[in-house]
């Protein structure tokens, strides 16, 4: 289907996120955007071309708020270090142990997704544990979170850690009670082992990503972030335009690393166009780390260890430093904040800031697993928007039993307190980030927010349950005005036409089975851009 021209979309039963009209059976699309939508009864005449829908539901296109798009198409390369795949240390071995005897000599070989809550031994692999498996090659095993990786002994010293090399400030070299080293890195420490690792050249990075883009479509996700993006050694930007050419079919917004462009604070307003299918919307920072990696700053110890409240992993002065250069040049600070204590952080340092910008939140705190009432209603209050992931409890409930206790993993995540409260609050996955199989797919995502019960069976606590339409708006209409892409989120006339076709109706099938719904069609401006195969 080209993108000019008019077209007719009909007999089908549309969810549009509009409020103000949720539904509708048909929809005309002219040069890529929404004229009419409505019942096929008010149409006077259906002219052009017309696409019978054949009563299938149809959602405006997904868009994934937090996602780490070149993170999940590297992950796919690696060794997945999580079920089915991957259920024990040992298995995580043998797994190493074949990609030595197929990669030559002198590559790195690299695991993601490992979680120790679903592994046999109830523990995190070691330096030692991975040197049985290949001592004469660096080698690398990031933990599912993203906030802590496992090297060998070969890995540390190029990296040149030893065991009397400091931590890195927000992060921390492990050592055992004998003063070793582990091998495990927290948070900071890592890019001590990242800056000697191989780079990625600018045509396999667009290369990956055009590679990812169909897969992404195959969810109905037609808008995607970058809360990662480098200024180096290569410009995600530059990444980005070049996936284009090659098939990055997405509209992308990009957060550079505050790291990265405090060095050289320069942001073009090219950059920053938002019309633009690929633009800059803001700079991110971190506040602390992750709960199933006990690296988030918590204001209650976590189970087992009365010493450890996480790692705290920016100032109240960056965050300033990072405000201002957000303000002068419109763009949106990004932080990330689980544990009570960084969210409280960011609050206190921002509580009645006026407001920057006026098509988005000006600050959005990303994740805020654990919010007390008080930050909630600051929270609201001062204006700050939050993008959080349902996913995270359905697929790591071991490590937040684990880490935090039955009660209090309940208490997280509280969506409706959220929204009650008044809070622009957003649904995405954080993909690759947690430890699931498929972490991008909404349809997980979405089903665990309606029915707040883990993959176990585990109630992850009912009362913060929100309602299915709830929560799809929440992955649509809110995500966009969070994200501030101008003009997609719902199906109402001067958007585009941007939206996904269903297998089953969502709104009718059990909450237990929304996992179950897939896409067969997915639209971008009103062009055709992914249809199921009989063979998928």
């Amino acid at each position: 289907m080209n993108k000019v021209g008019q077209y007719t979309f009909f007999n089908g039963r549309i969810f549009t996120s509009n409020p103000e009209q949720p539904y509708a059976n048909a929809m005309v699309v002219r040069d890529g955007r929404i004229v009419w939508i409505g019942e096929q009864a008010d149409l006077e005449g259906m002219e052009g071309n017309c696409i019978d829908l054949h009563g299938r539901r149809v959602l405006p296109g997904f868009i994934d708020a937090h996602l780490h798009p070149l993170y999940l198409a590297d992950a796919a390369k690696h060794i997945a270090c999580s079920p089915p795949i991957v259920s024990s240390i040992a298995g995580l071995l043998e797994q190493i142990r074949k990609r030595r005897e197929f990669q030559g000599p002198d590559a790195w070989i690299q695991g993601w997704g490992y979680d120790e809550g679903k592994l046999l031994e109830g523990r995190a692999p070691t330096r030692w544990d991975l040197d049985q498996a290949a001592s004469d090659v660096p080698v690398i095993v990031t933990r599912t979170c993203g906030h802590i990786a496992v090297v060998n002994s070969l890995a540390l010293k190029m990296a040149g850690i030893e065991k009397d090399t400091p931590n890195p400030s927000g992060g921390q070299i492990d050592k055992d009670a004998n003063g070793e080293l582990t091998g495990t890195l927290r948070e900071n420490a890592k890019d001590l082992v990242f800056t000697v690792m191989p780079t990625r050249t600018l045509e396999d990075n667009a290369a990956a990503l055009a590679e990812l883009s169909p897969k992404l479509l195959a969810h109905g996700i037609t808008a995607i972030t970058d809360l990662m993006a480098r200024m180096e050694p290569i410009d995600y930007f530059t990444i980005y335009e070049a996936a284009r050419e090659k098939g990055l079919r997405q509209r992308s917004v990009l957060y550079y690393l505050w790291e990265d462009i405090k060095k050289q604070p320069v942001l073009s307003v090219a950059k920053k166009h938002a019309e633009n299918p690929i633009h800059v919307g803001g700079v991110k920072l971190f506040a602390d780390g992750s709960v199933s990696g006990r690296t988030a700053w918590v204001n209650l110890p976590f189970l087992g260890e009365s010493e450890n409240y996480g790692i705290s992993t920016t100032s109240k002065q960056e965050l300033l430093e990072a405000a201002e250069f957000a303000e002068q040049h419109e763009v949106q600070l990004v932080v990330h904040a689980m544990g009570e204590q960084a969210i409280d952080l960011i609050v206190d340092t921002f509580y009645g800031r006026k407001s920057w910008l006026s098509d988005a939140p000006s600050i959005r705190i990303e994740h805020a697993a654990l919010p007390t009432n008080e930050a909630i209603r600051r929270l609201a209050e001062t204006g700050i928007g939050i993008v959080t992931q349902p996913i995270f409890l359905y697929a790591e409930i071991e490590s937040y039993l684990n880490n935090l206790g039955r009660d209090r993993t309940k208490r997280s995540y509280p969506f409706q307190s959220l929204l009650q409260a008044g809070v622009k609050i957003a649904f995405s996955s954080d993909a690759p980030g947690t430890a699931w199989a498929d972490p991008v797919n909404p349809f997980v995502g979405l089903k665990s927010a309606v029915t707040r019960m883990a993959h176990d069976g585990t109630d992850t606590g009912q009362e913060q349950r929100v309602d299915l339409s709830t929560a799809i708006m929440l992955y649509t209409r809110v995500a966009q005005q969070i994200t501030g892409i101008p003009d997609v989120g719902q199906l109402k006339p001067g958007y585009y036409a941007d939206f996904t076709v269903l297998d089953q109706d969502i709104l009718k099938v059990s909450p237990e089975q929304i996992d179950e719904v897939q896409v067969e069609e997915t639209y971008i401006g009103g062009n055709l851009v992914y249809q199921k195969s009989r063979n998928e």
